[in-house]
């Protein structure tokens, strides 16, 4: 499979957790904490597909800020979202066990 194939593979997984969390924003009560990690696993992903466009191996990290310097290397646009991957980071890992984020709508509008 030739890397625009497997870059596609990335980006569509990406788009389903993009729409996934646009979706949840219309349940009740609002579960912030969910939709803050489909937009951690988005970014992700799309940045995972980005690398392998490009050729990179794909590592296993959830760390967005090491995906996002990683892009740079192929494109120095991508220092543009540093802050914001660096915000989404923790979303993809700290949401997702029984620790307080105390998150509200606020964080989530981030987005």
């Amino acid at each position: 499979m030739d890397n625009k194939n497997i870059a596609n593979e990335w980006f569509e997984i990406a788009n389903m957790d993009l729409s996934s969390a646009n979706f949840l924003k219309n349940m009740q009560p609002l579960p912030i904490e969910i939709i803050c990690y489909h937009c951690q696993q988005s970014a992700e992903k799309y940045l995972k597909g980005f690398l392998a466009l490009n050729g990179e191996e794909i590592t296993k990290t959830h760390d967005l800020t090491i995906l996002n310097k990683k892009c740079c290397k192929y494109n120095n646009s991508f220092q543009n979202i540093e802050e914001e991957c660096l915000m989404l980071t923790d979303y993809g890992v700290n949401v997702r066990y029984p620790y307080p984020l105390n998150l509200d709508e606020s964080d989530m509008n981030l987005i």
